[in-house]
């Protein structure tokens, strides 16, 4: 707990480290976070048309003032705030500073590259769901594993974590943010892999920038198709009349080498 004072400044993102200069990522989970951010952009975008949030990955939540200092932060692979400015005072985030902003994330993921023990250590100040849950308090959390190609989720009722169940297409809703949580197997920057991913309530995917645009390149080229056939159709049926006009006017001149005015027939 930090009890403040008037003789007390408090640091602020750009006085903490924003590095504990350990290697800490696999190849994977870079990717996982990209994933992420990409695909859930067009919706944080609608939820707040005045880009009143921000995303942190594998980002320092600052929590307590300790030294070293990095020792009172915890680093989610991935999080969401909501209603807080992009940046301040015009500088992006070096972390994120719960002394200094106030407002929790609204959902912590945290990518397992061990046992899993590290995410779920409920020692009171030291582990991580322990501080999740009692310090930080983020409403959602994440634990997704990609070894056993899962992801469990809790949400923070009554002061305490419950574990969420899936819903019937065994993904986690998430209503704040109008999208579900769960698991796609497929191929991502590359690698095949079971990846975390969204959709949205009604079950439809969320894509990625990529995505989108091969979407689109596909409609474009199925209506570019569509344009073909229709201008080729449209040949074929001028064509057709063309020939008929050439035969009818070869009718015609047949009747009048008879002496028959084709006009005039009744």
């Amino acid at each position: 707990m930090i009890i403040a004072n008037k003789n007390l400044t408090l640091p602020d993102h750009t006085q903490l480290p924003d590095s504990d200069g350990n290697f800490v990522k696999n190849f994977q989970e870079h990717p996982q976070s990209i994933l992420l951010t990409d695909s859930i952009l067009p919706r944080l975008q609608a939820i707040h048309p005045d880009g009143y949030y921000c995303i942190g990955q594998d980002s320092g939540i600052y929590w307590q003032l300790t030294d070293p200092p990095e020792k009172g932060a915890e680093a989610p692979d991935w999080f969401y705030v909501p209603n807080v400015p992009p940046t301040l005072n015009g500088e992006i985030r070096r972390s994120y500073v719960f002394w200094q902003e106030l407002i929790a994330p609204l959902i912590v993921l945290e990518f397992v590259s061990g046992t899993g023990a590290e995410e779920r250590d409920k020692t009171p100040y030291k582990g991580k769901f322990w501080i999740y849950e009692n310090i930080i308090r983020p409403p959602y959390y994440g634990i997704y594993e990609v070894k056993k190609a899962s992801v469990e989720v809790y949400q923070l009722v009554a002061n305490h974590y419950e574990k969420m169940l899936p819903n019937d297409r065994g993904r986690y809703a998430i209503p704040p943010m109008g999208v579900e949580l769960g698991i796609w197997q497929g191929r991502y920057q590359n690698v095949e892999l079971p990846w975390l991913r969204w959709w949205d309530e009604q079950g439809n995917f969320l894509l990625t920038g990529d995505e989108r645009a091969e979407v689109e390149h596909q409609r474009a080229e199925v209506e570019r198709q569509r344009a073909e056939v229709e201008r080729q159709r449209a040949e074929v049926e001028r064509q057709r009349a063309e020939i008929a006009e050439q035969e009818n006017a070869r009718l015609r001149e047949q009747l009048r080498a008879l002496g028959i005015d084709p006009d005039n027939l009744s």
